[in-house]
């Protein structure tokens, strides 16, 4: 039976998800990928151009943010880890991402495109606009921090919490990185020495 070139297509990418998940970037092989797909090496390439082309295709990602407008403003950063928690687990691309871009410059260039582009507009409304960046930036770090404990390491505490434990605790960081004072107004003093 003949695949057409859509469902060759997608066997690639699923068996190259698969892959990166599973190996990373570098371990990941085009020849045990188009093996997964049952399917020639040649035809990897043919589809794809290079490893590297596979990949972008491959993990491609829109974190699908919620629009912060509706939400009360005391309850934008249980809303964001809410969101990640349940994206993170919605598909594997995250964590691929997440995995493969620890010692990956490119990769981790990519990461960081993705949450300039996608993080930083979703949180500009609801913060003040001269530390929107700021602000956006650190929001990233307690998803991205949390998201390496519980996807990548596995760390066992972590692993071990309910959505609702995980956004008990981490949500009030997120909300002060949000609409926190900034500490440099409230305690210039101790910034600076």
């Amino acid at each position: 039976m003949t695949r057409s070139a859509a469902a060759t297509k997608s066997a690639i990418l699923v068996a190259a998800r698969e892959q990166f998940a599973r190996h990373g970037y570098h371990r990941a092989t085009i020849r045990a990928i188009a093996a997964g797909a049952t399917i020639d090496p040649a035809m990897v390439m043919r589809y794809f151009g290079s490893k590297a082309g596979l990949f972008e295709a491959a993990v491609t990602v829109d974190l699908e943010l919620p629009d912060l407008s509706s939400v009360p403003a005391g309850q934008l950063g249980h809303t964001l880890i809410r969101h990640f928690l349940t994206r993170w687990e919605q598909d594997d691309t995250l964590v691929i991402l997440l995995r493969s871009s620890i010692g990956d410059s490119k990769i981790a260039e990519h990461v960081r495109q993705v949450f300039l582009q996608q993080v930083a507009p979703t949180v500009r409304p609801a913060v003040a606009p001269s530390s929107a960046a700021t602000r956006a930036g650190l929001v990233a770090t307690q998803i991205l921090g949390l998201a390496t404990a519980r996807y990548v390491l596995e760390l066992p505490p972590v692993v071990a919490m309910s959505h609702e434990e995980i956004i008990a605790w981490a949500g009030p960081t997120v909300q002060r990185y949000l609409q926190g004072a900034d500490p440099l107004d409230v305690y210039p003093s101790e910034v600076a020495r």
